[in-house]
């Protein structure tokens, strides 16, 4: 026997020292869901150690995200009021616009990503406008740049349109040049899967569509080709950083992407994969923290220089940041 690979495992030392994958806190983006009212702060059932905070109850979590060593924050809005358009998310002084600017203010250290969408403001809890019950493209598109145009002005450093509606990218793109913001990346949701694991995100965002599915937007998992792209349109178009969403069942598809394609990618760690850790850990069947970080080297190590996850806070503490 030649090549003995045990000879490089002997020791942690050993294993510390040829080890090829890093990850840091540097990597990860936080979620939070802020919610219109007063003295809110409801843990999400379906996601232990989640909760949707009202802004006047932001200061104490972003307190302890900033000792936490936790730098980047995605920000999803609750509004009070929903509508078949979606009106408040581009709302100026909508519930996502007052809590950037509450939190530039107070905590100017975060860097601030924006979910960019329509299904956590509309009545009918689609992605978009609907004409019967076919979300239309192009004018969900230009009420999406709207949205855009509004969470820049109001402080985010990067938007994130998760919609998987066609050309928005590119639309987006000219709309925040014209207004100025030439430097503000956009991180684009562009491979995203009608998957089962958001389950738990539509409680925490009251975001389930009232009719049907989103199949005939976001994208089939039975479908291998398609994923590449997606991915080339949106660079074409202007992405910045390119996306995969889910994480763990998708990395094939993380891998195959950051193999194909020059620019950052992203993976979204979703809600389904958080909750089904927190579930098991709960009875006992694993060892959550053993999990989650194998998890986000897997992530690395498919190529994802983002990851965004729910677990950010309970990483930063074992990691003793």
């Amino acid at each position: 026997m030649i090549n003995r690979t045990r000879r490089t495992r002997s020791s942690q030392i050993m294993r510390d020292l040829v080890s090829n994958v890093n990850f840091s806190l540097d990597n990860l983006i936080y979620p939070i869901f802020v919610e219109e009212g007063k003295n809110i702060k409801k843990e999400i059932p379906s996601m232990p150690g989640q909760f949707r905070l009202s802004i006047d109850n932001l200061k104490e979590e972003l307190e302890e995200l900033k000792n936490l060593g936790i730098k980047s924050l995605l920000l999803f809005g609750i509004p009070e009021k929903k509508d078949p358009i979606g009106s408040e998310a581009y709302n100026d002084k909508g519930i996502v616009q007052e809590a950037l600017r509450f939190i530039k203010k107070e905590f100017p250290q975060f860097l601030l990503v924006t979910d960019v969408c329509m299904c956590e403001y509309t009545s009918h809890g689609h992605c978009g406008i609907l004409k019967g019950e076919e979300v239309l493209n192009d004018e969900t598109v230009e009420l999406l740049c709207k949205i855009a145009i509004s969470h820049v002005k109001a402080g985010a450093d990067m938007v994130a349109p998760s919609d998987m509606m066609d050309g928005r990218i590119a639309a987006m793109r000219k709309a925040l040049d014209n207004e100025g913001f030439i430097n503000i990346p956009i991180m684009a949701y562009s491979i995203k899967y009608a998957s089962s694991y958001y389950g738990p995100f539509r409680d925490a965002a009251d975001s389930a569509p009232s009719f049907g599915d989103r199949k005939a937007y976001q994208m089939d998992f039975r479908n291998s080709r398609d994923y590449l792209i997606e991915a080339r349109n949106d660079i074409a178009e202007g992405a910045d950083i390119i996306m995969v969403k889910p994480g763990m069942p998708y990395l094939d598809v993380v891998k195959t992407v950051s193999d194909a394609i020059d620019l950052p990618v992203a993976v979204y760690n979703v809600s389904g994969e958080y909750s089904m850790v927190k579930a098991a850990a709960q009875m006992g069947w694993i060892d959550e923290k053993k999990v989650v970080l194998e998890n986000m080297y897997a992530m690395r190590r498919a190529g994802a220089s983002i990851i965004i996850t729910y677990h950010a806070k309970d990483i930063a503490k074992w990691m003793g940041i």
